[in-house]
């Protein structure tokens, strides 16, 4: 299994970016998808917002309003639509889900990191 991550990249401040993520491999079902970001010089990774197998969405509060995040179940692909960027979102951003393959358990899988560059 594997979780390949696309868009991203350099936007203003106002601006929009918008992230893919895809899961390939041997899936079995996926439960929770979302996306984290990790800011410069930080180790952690920070929730940016979550969606269900059910479509239901969660958001942190400091993107609530700006960011949407959508999943198609039937292509196991994730997307997040950033509008209203500020300089503060600037970081990598990880997609994570929650997957079971035929033979294995559920377990979580990362992608590689996509670049969000906002400049003000």
């Amino acid at each position: 299994v594997q979780l390949v991550e696309s868009g991203g990249g350099l936007a203003q401040a106002g601006g929009s970016l918008s992230l893919s993520c895809a899961a390939t491999g041997s899936i079995f079902t996926i439960r929770d998808m979302g996306w984290y970001r990790q800011a410069p010089g930080s180790q952690q990774r920070e929730l940016v917002a979550t969606i269900t197998s059910g479509l239901d969405e969660h958001y942190a509060d400091f993107v609530k309003g700006r960011f949407t995040i959508s999943r198609d179940n039937d292509k196991n692909t994730m997307a997040l639509q950033m509008n209203s960027l500020k300089a503060e979102d600037t970081g990598v951003y990880f997609c994570k889900a929650d997957i079971s393959q035929v033979t294995t358990p559920w377990r979580d899988y990362w992608g590689q990191g996509t670049q969000v560059t906002v400049s003000s």
